[in-house]
């Protein structure tokens, strides 16, 4: 990244300046702008600095984008006035839009997933399997699709499986799901990050486990507190989130990776290294998973797709060695028989194709800008997070000001706007001053108006100062 980037106010200087063009009549209605790469070289500012203020002139309604083109000026009589707006700005009609602001859901606004390509894919599944809908997978999974991702997650992942090591499953829920199934059973001791994914915690409940919180940190966790913990109740699994974790964004260190694997050997603790995040970063790669430094077959990998490219397909993968493979399928047949084979060849034929990088390379620019977007709206506050180096939410500490996130939550239901509580993705039920925000879903518009809203609501619940 070049060194002006790193100035949140720069592309508002290169937005200024295209704004001034565009005000004179410089390029016509309709005219294509330059490429994003061309104007950046142009003002030597870095591609995702012009792409940000490209991304604001659209949504202030003065250009628009034509898929796999660029972008393009609006007509006059094309652009929506804002009622009301102090400076008579412009906006375009999706900000408009009358759907309240979700921050709950970790998902991906639809509009930035490659959703033209899958409906090409799906038309070409029949054309090549004429029978898919005439069958069954099998339990484990389409072979096809496993021997590709076998490759595939030796290449990017360091994760040198055979495809009978993998099992094909629908999502990453149902992957934890099985896990819990095949090894825990009731009065078993589970260890869980805290905070942690708040749809694992009924799951490992579920089967009557004792839930022991392990606290996990920017830094990663207390390997000392963790070896106590071991020790004093012999868990029989620990599930985790190590990368760009859910909800905080940590990301745990590779040197702790490492240890990780010893201490479930030598505690014969099952790790189930859950990773549906690992391809959303903004800066450099994340290390390589927990399982890349597997040996003995003490790291479950579940490595889900569905985030980031078709969550409608719901495709997941659990990597694992013998015995633990063979007892996980018994529950799979019970669970389902096998995920839908439609699903598993339309992805098959996205996977092997080039698209995925160049897809990965745009969702991360995009969500990159969506996050920063939201830092800047909750700068006016006095509210504290750590900027995650990927993922798809913030971790946010609201100030001891008597506000309760329970009554906050409340408040913001009545206006439409919803996000996550961070008693629900506490193991013990607490962490009561946190909630989590998600940028993923809606768009740099809705994030503003948003943010803004919920702040004003926040700032209603404050007791007056006394004094």
């Amino acid at each position: 990244m070049q060194a002006g980037e790193r100035s949140p106010q720069l592309f508002r200087q290169v937005h200024d300046y295209l704004l001034g063009k565009l005000s004179t009549g410089f390029w016509g209605e309709h005219e294509k702008l330059p490429s994003v790469r061309l104007l950046a070289e142009e003002l030597g500012v870095h591609r995702l600095t012009v792409l940000r203020a490209y991304q604001l002139l659209k949504d202030t309604g003065r250009i628009y984008v034509k898929e796999k083109s660029g972008y393009y000026v609006l007509p006059v009589n094309q652009r929506i006035h804002q009622a009301g707006s102090g400076e008579g700005e412009q906006v375009s009609s999706a900000s408009l839009r009358q759907t309240p602001p979700s921050f709950a859901q970790a998902l991906v606004d639809p509009g930035l997933l490659p959703n033209r390509y899958f409906s090409e894919y799906a038309k070409k599944v029949f054309d090549l399997y004429p029978k898919v809908l005439g069958t069954y997978s099998s339990v484990q999974g389409d072979e096809e699709l496993r021997s590709i991702l076998s490759a595939y997650l030796a290449g990017t992942h360091g994760l040198h499986m055979a495809a009978e090591d993998l099992l094909i499953t629908t999502g990453a829920q149902q992957a934890i799901d099985l896990a819990a199934r095949a090894f825990v059973d009731a009065g078993d001791y589970v260890l869980m990050e805290r905070p942690t994914y708040h749809a694992a915690i009924p799951i490992f409940e579920g089967r009557g486990a004792q839930i022991v919180p392990v606290d996990i940190r920017s830094d990663g966790y207390d390997l000392s507190r963790l070896e106590d913990l071991m020790q004093r109740y012999h868990p029989k699994v620990f599930y985790m989130n190590p990368t760009f974790h859910n909800p905080t964004g940590y990301t745990v260190p590779v040197w702790q990776r490492k240890l990780l694997v010893e201490l479930a050997e030598r505690y014969r603790c099952l790790i189930v290294e859950d990773d549906p995040f690992r391809d959303i970063y903004f800066g450099e790669a994340p290390p390589l998973p927990v399982a890349a430094y597997d040996t003995e077959g003490w790291v479950l990998y579940i490595r889900s797709f569905s985030k980031y490219a078709a969550p409608g397909l719901r495709i997941a993968v659990m990597c694992a060695q013998p015995p633990r493979m063979d007892l996980m399928l018994r529950y799979k047949m019970q669970m389902d028989n096998g995920a839908p084979l439609l699903n598993q060849k339309v992805f098959l034929l996205y996977l092997a194709s080039e698209r995925l990088t160049g897809h990965l390379e745009k969702l991360r620019i995009a969500l990159n800008i969506r996050k920063t977007v939201m830092e800047e709206a909750l700068g006016a506050t006095d509210w504290q997070w750590e900027s995650p180096l990927g993922g798809l939410s913030l971790w946010v500490r609201l100030p001891e000001k008597g506000i309760t996130v329970e009554k906050l939550l409340s408040r913001c239901r009545r206006e439409g706007i919803v996000f996550s509580p961070g008693s629900a993705h506490d193991p013990l039920g607490k962490l009561r001053s946190h909630i989590r925000l998600s940028y993923s879903f809606v768009n740099e518009g809705e994030i503003r108006e948003g943010i803004r809203r919920l702040i004003q609501l926040a700032q209603a619940l404050e007791p007056p100062a006394s004094g």
